[in-house]
């Protein structure tokens, strides 16, 4: 498989390295995806992380900006980490975490998560009148230091706003409690922010990253990936009820299965529709071809619907999809994906309809109307 042939359908930059999604927001008459950037180099953490920038209105013809955050400040100086975008007074905010000190040294195919000496994973804010140059603010970090209940692994901000007033979700773990958790906090002016207690948690769990919290009018969306003690991590979608601080879940499920993608962000656009994109393929295809291969998941569109979750592709990008691909093998019980150099995809299952798209090096399946996706490198 040649991955250096250009890709026709899923963003990447010209050049360097890219991981997850933020920033993912509808601002002037463009559809903005920010995402974690090396610019220098292929591979990471041989420079802090910046977000770089794109827009479209179509998400098939793409206009890659300038960089928008550069980790210059000693609160970021290694790195501008994930986060969020949101419009306030005609003004776009980015909402990111900022991170001073970790230690280079760690395994590169994950975050780097175990620190020597001064170490910091704070909140800071940047924003934008035109959506293209960004300043950060002054007052910066705007939420300076962890809670009792969460730990070092303090980052992933995701704002969400209710009755005029702005909630943040922070992606966290203890590992006192060996649990995976959301915490939350709430502002009126996205500066000064009051803590509120752990939003969510998963039991036996490391921590949990780069959450996205909607608000639907009629309920909420959260999404997050959650990294278990001793597995794989997933990524799990959850509709509830939010009410004074306090979310309430109703329905939960892990439509996108991967295997080859990480970091899904969400958010609602002006259309009314929660707009899902990952990154694929994930940390473990760090080095695994000359120039890095990844990129953006297509967008899918997030419904729930007669009591199912599902993740299917938005209207603008469903005339790309296929009933077949000759690395989708259709069996007695189900399908396999044939993958190069690896272990094949196994789906067992009622299939009701099948739906692919494919896009040189990548394939995306979609099972029974978005009720099971699978992202695959092949």
């Amino acid at each position: 498989m040649d991955y250096l042939q250009k890709l026709k359908y899923h963003f990447r930059p010209q050049k360097g390295w890219i991981n997850d999604p933020n920033g993912l927001v509808y601002f002037d008459g463009y559809y903005h995806v920010f995402y974690q950037h090396s610019p220098d180099f292929e591979t990471p953490w041989k420079q802090p992380m910046h977000w770089g920038h794109a827009r479209t209105k179509d998400f098939l013809d793409w206009e890659e900006l300038p960089i928008a955050l550069t980790p210059d400040k000693e609160y970021d100086k290694d790195g501008c980490w994930s986060g969020t975008a949101t419009v306030k007074d005609g003004v776009l905010y980015l909402v990111y975490a900022s991170i001073k000190g970790y230690n280079k040294q760690q395994k590169l195919n994950s975050p780097p998560c175990d620190y020597d000496g001064e170490q910091k994973q704070t909140v800071s804010v940047a924003y934008s009148k035109d959506g293209i140059h960004f300043e950060k603010y002054e007052g910066n970090p705007v939420i300076a230091h962890y809670p009792p209940e969460g730990s070092l692994d303090f980052r992933d901000p995701a704002v969400c706003c209710v009755d005029g007033i702005y909630y943040c979700v922070m992606a966290s773990g203890n590992p006192d409690d060996k649990a995976a958790r959301l915490l939350l906090y709430k502002s009126e002016d996205l500066f000064d922010w009051e803590y509120l207690g752990v939003m969510n948690e998963w039991a036996e769990g490391r921590w949990t990253e780069c959450p996205s919290f909607i608000n639907n009018e009629k309920n909420f969306l959260l999404t997050v990936s959650v990294q278990p003690l001793g597995s794989r991590h997933y990524f799990q979608v959850i509709y509830g009820d939010f009410k004074d601080g306090n979310f309430i879940p109703k329905a939960s499920a892990t439509p996108d299965k991967g295997p080859d993608q990480y970091a899904g962000q969400a958010f609602r656009d002006h259309l009314g529709r929660n707009i899902l994109i990952a990154w694929t393929p994930g940390w473990s295809y760090n080095g695994y071809a000359e120039k890095d291969v990844g990129h953006m998941s297509i967008p899918r569109e997030l419904k729930f619907e007669n009591g199912k979750i599902t993740a299917y592709p938005i209207k603008e990008l469903q005339h790309l999809l296929k009933d077949s691909d000759e690395s989708v093998k259709i069996t007695d019980k189900g399908f396999i994906i044939e993958r190069t150099g690896r272990s094949p995809v196994v789906y067992e299952g009622v299939i009701n309809d099948l739906k692919i798209l494919r896009d040189g090096y990548l394939l995306e399946v979609f099972v029974n109307g978005g009720e099971v996706v699978y992202t695959v490198l092949l």
